[in-house]
């Protein structure tokens, strides 16, 4: 521990955090992560983290040992306030930087041109593919690619889904139905890569164009969404979700800027600049579902494959769903990634 704990610092897509190998860890993980990032501290000032949920994350990965599968990838949600870390999500912003650091660190071979890298999520037990730009055999992070919320251009990182239904609740409907209500408000608890609470905006007494900042400031509609939050997360096989993340709580309305439809999302207490990654997935798949609060909302397009355009504070994250009947069977997303930084951060033990 003198000489520090080896890692590499990204921004993957809208989130920004470490990259650890799980070899570079020491045995007490979670108190080191803690020291690491400034928690508990709301400015986190004595550490890495960027005082917001979204620049306070982890990425533990490791050659993997299963068939078909390259590398296994562990997120961890450090809390900024709070001496928590928890893997009771997972992230699609910092699984982007996934395969580039995997290439970097030898864990996978690159070949020239592009490299697919395929991980396992163990968070959820569920499997992406991610493609990165390894132009000559070596990572590139330039390009011209461009997502909502990140300044510049940079190199593209598709992230193809699969089997993400139900990954942390059981299935795509925990409750089984479309539509439940909860505190007399009609709600679509849904899972599919990452566990929503979907509710009309006008039902929560907003327009759903608010900026984050207002949102966070109504501390009757904060109030209100934390006591649905805990309903919904007993019914959505969560358990107890008081001290937990998800399940995240997503205000829909009608969209204002040609998409799919608009949101806003609380993760759980902040509201989001923009959109989780499997946040937007869930979202897309509520959209295609018939009967659920986003249904009626949605511009849904027509045919098997749909770019679906998820409105969000900053701008739009687009998924491509591919639909089989009234079901997504699979979902796509773009992502980019910059590494900031490699090579020691101390947790100021040493």
């Amino acid at each position: 521990m003198s000489d520090g704990i080896r890692a590499m610092w990204m921004r993957g897509g809208t989130s920004k955090g470490g990259y650890f190998l799980a070899s570079d860890l020491p045995e007490d993980r979670d108190a080191a992560l803690l020291r690491l990032m400034g928690s508990p501290d709301i400015r986190q000032i004595d550490g890495m983290g960027g005082a917001d949920p979204l620049t306070s994350k982890v990425a533990v990965v490791c050659r993997s040992e299963r068939e078909g599968i390259d590398v296994d990838y562990l997120f961890l949600q450090v809390f900024v306030d709070q001496p928590i870390v928890t893997d009771a999500q997972n992230c699609g912003n910092i699984l982007a930087g996934v395969g580039p650091f995997a290439i970097e660190r030898g864990l996978v071979a690159a070949r020239d041109g592009e490299t697919h890298v395929s991980i396992y999520m163990e968070n959820t037990g569920q499997t992406a593919v991610a493609t990165v730009q390894t132009p000559g055999g070596h990572v590139t992070y330039r390009g011209d690619a461009h997502i909502d919320g990140v300044p510049g251009d940079a190199a593209p990182v598709p992230i193809e889904f699969k089997d993400t239904a139900g990954s942390s609740c059981g299935a795509l409907l925990p409750s089984g139905h479309a539509v439940d209500v909860i505190e007399d408000v009609a709600v679509t608890m849904i899972d599919n890569g990452m566990p929503c609470v979907v509710i009309k905006a006008a039902d929560m007494g907003i327009r759903g164009d608010e900026n984050p900042a207002e949102l966070e400031s109504n501390a009757v509609l904060r109030e209100r969404l934390e006591t649905i939050r805990l309903t919904c997360g007993e019914r959505m096989n969560l358990g107890n979700v008081a001290e937990k993340t998800v399940p995240k709580m997503t205000l829909v309305s009608a969209p204002r800027d040609g998409g799919a439809i608009a949101t806003r999302t609380f993760i759980p207490h902040r509201c989001h600049k923009a959109i989780g990654v499997l946040g937007a997935v869930s979202v897309a798949t509520a959209c295609l579902l018939e009967g659920s609060t986003a249904f009626a909302l949605a511009e849904r397009g027509d045919g098997p494959k749909r770019s679906l355009k998820i409105e969000h504070p900053t701008g739009e994250m687009t998924v491509v769903a591919t639909v089989n009947g009234r079901e997504a069977t699979s979902a796509a997303i773009l992502r980019t990634v910059r590494k900031l930084m490699d090579g020691y951060v101390f947790t100021g033990e040493e």
